[in-house]
């Protein structure tokens, strides 16, 4: 009986979790919600990894360890992906050099080249 109630509680905030990341989630603006995502999932891929190295530690057998290889890849997929997107992410944000500038120099110092007999 104690087994089931632990169960039943365990499920319950599992679900509850589950719900209230949702509601949060959904508030979230448009524009924020790619760089909270790609750092929730390269924290959600740390977390991953660490379980599961707890987890084959504690089995010896086969299986255990081909789905905590599997499991491993997949996690630092996780992890990797979310860090390329954060870096995405951020290099939107850096200033980029004027082009036209550029080009109006360029074509001033032609002119300039022109003048000089």
């Amino acid at each position: 009986m104690i087994v089931a109630s632990t169960l039943t509680t365990n499920l319950s905030i599992l679900v509850l979790a589950g719900f209230i990341g949702f509601v949060v989630i959904s508030k979230v603006p448009n524009t924020l919600h790619t760089p909270l995502m790609s750092g929730t999932n390269a924290i959600h891929g740390i977390v991953l990894l660490g379980g599961l190295l707890i987890i084959g530690l504690a089995g010896n057998g086969a299986f255990n360890k081909v789905i905590l290889v599997i499991a491993i890849t997949f996690g630092t997929i996780n992890i990797v992906g979310g860090f390329l997107v954060t870096d995405r992410m951020l290099e939107m944000f850096k200033s980029k050099p004027d082009r036209g500038r550029n080009e109006r120099e360029a074509a001033g110092e032609e002119k300039q080249e022109e003048k000089v007999p």
